[in-house]
């Protein structure tokens, strides 16, 4: 079996994830600091951002590439990959903004844990029946 639509996500989702690296890189560099976090607020926003990324993308990505090798249909796969990918742009936009844009934060920790817990149900659904 070839897998075509984790990839697709994965691919987008690495490139947002870079994106992201540069602007920690970025406020580092505007701070003077290569490591800490100091206490200087727009530099420890982009870290948690950046971190917060990397904490709940590797778990959806997970889940998508085991309903795609459970031969889930590609439309419910591409839904996984499209929530996921939707819910960490809305709450990297809605996070880095001064003043915080809370619905754009909240709403994508919602779609994000969403995501998580039905494709989490689905797979582990599809594992048992």
């Amino acid at each position: 079996m070839m897998l075509t639509i984790t990839p697709l996500y994965a691919g987008l989702l690495v490139l947002i994830y870079v994106a992201l690296s540069a602007l920690v890189v970025r406020q580092r560099f505007r701070v003077e600091m290569a490591t800490g976090e100091k206490d200087e607020t727009q530099l420890n926003r982009s870290i948690r951002i950046h971190a917060n990324f990397g904490e709940y993308v590797p778990l959806g990505l997970i889940l998508m590439l085991c309903a795609e090798l459970q031969d889930a249909p590609a439309v419910a796969v591409h839904a996984m990959g499209l929530t996921l990918l939707v819910a960490r742009l809305a709450h990297a936009v809605g996070m880095s903004r001064t003043p915080q844009i809370s619905v754009l934060r909240g709403g994508g920790f919602l779609l994000t844990a969403l995501m998580l817990i039905l494709s989490a149900l689905a797979v582990v659904g599809h594992a048992i029946f």
